[in-house]
């Protein structure tokens, strides 16, 4: 039919900005850097992660040679920042797995894509899930076979942190602390320009400026005119110090290590409770679950022990308590009484 309808040339689309691919290469980023956010920077979890990874490295491994202290201290600090970390096994020890995907059955972890890091660049190589250890602490019932960090499970905590930190950097750096502002007879524009291109981007330095007049018929200023102004930031009012100090506590709750041990004023009883507490609620029960999945995939008794090494326990009162034992003992076999029988209706089994 007339006239003829042009046949026009189909149109691409195309999305533009972040789309699914963005969002999962971005996601995919993040989780294989172990990033949980930017409070990993900080000073205070560092300090914290350090512990753990000191902690366990001084383990002390029955039934499982690989497990050497560098292994273990890599384990340590990837449980501390990530929530899981995986070793390939291999017949000359663990090689530690940069990345990896997975695959399951009922919850747990059938086979093993992982990438390891090598100097050239990484290699990819798939094994079983007798071949690895996957370590993972923090897991939940939605996704069993991932670890969440302590960080992440405080990530508004976190946030704070880095924020606080973050607010405070940026005024030393580029607030004008120390610099005062003097006032200044009138003269001419360019000469004030001139002084005061002189006096740019100097910190603690005095600026002058011209002087306010006061009278229409002239005369001098007043007295209080000339009285130099600071331009010191006021930070009182936001409380820094005492925000920071709340965030450094919480997320040292958050790893297990009691807050005052990081205070100025810690004495060394208080050290010792804090390093007791830190072995016996957070760093044992990690070594635990090393010796379970090492038991399972290594085919042998595994077990590791971080509260000798660390020396997290009270000597005084271990020596008491077995002095006391011996006594008790000595008493019950001078009576005719079976210790064995004395210790069961204490409800005492070792």
């Amino acid at each position: 039919m007339w006239p003829f309808k042009q046949k026009q040339a189909p149109v691409e689309q195309r999305s533009s900005g972040g789309g699914y691919t963005h969002d999962l290469m971005m996601h995919r980023a993040a989780y294989v850097a172990g990033r949980t956010g930017t409070g990993d920077l900080t000073a205070t979890v560092q300090t914290c992660v350090a512990l753990w990874e000191s902690g366990l490295s001084m383990a002390d491994v029955d039934g499982a040679s690989i497990l050497d202290p560098v292994s273990l201290a890599m384990i340590g600090r990837a449980l501390a920042l990530r929530g899981e970390a995986v070793f390939l096994i291999q017949e000359d020890g663990l090689v530690p797995v940069s990345d990896w995907s997975l695959t399951t059955r009922n919850g747990k972890p059938r086979a093993y894509q992982v990438t390891i890091a090598e100097a050239g660049g990484g290699r990819t190589v798939t094994a079983l899930a007798a071949e690895v250890l996957h370590f993972r602490i923090g897991s939940d019932a939605a996704s069993p076979w991932t670890g969440t960090s302590p960080l992440r499970r405080a990530s508004l905590t976190a946030g704070m942190l880095h924020s606080v930190e973050t607010a405070l950097a940026e005024v030393y750096e580029n607030a004008p602390i120390g610099s005062q502002i003097v006032p200044f007879p009138e003269t001419a524009g360019t000469d004030l320009n001139e002084l005061g291109a002189g006096f740019r981007s100097k910190r603690g330095r005095v600026l002058m400026r011209e002087s306010v007049q006061v009278t229409a018929a002239g005369g001098p200023a007043p007295a209080q005119d000339w009285k130099p102004h600071s331009t010191t930031p006021d930070l009182s009012g936001v409380a820094p110090a005492t925000s920071l100090d709340g965030a450094r506590a919480a997320v040292c709750g958050v790893y297990g290590v009691l807050p005052a041990l990081l205070d100025n004023a810690t004495t060394g009883p208080l050290v010792r409770e804090a390093q007791r507490h830190l072995a016996q609620w957070a760093l044992q029960p990690v070594a635990v679950l090393i010796g379970q999945e090492a038991t399972a995939k290594l085919g042998q008794s595994v077990t590791l022990d971080v509260m000798r090494p660390l020396q997290a326990f009270d000597a005084g009162g271990r020596a008491r308590a077995m002095a006391g034992i011996v006594e008790a003992l000595a008493m019950a076999k001078e009576a005719g009484v079976d210790p064995s029988e004395a210790a069961r209706l204490v409800n005492w089994n070792g």
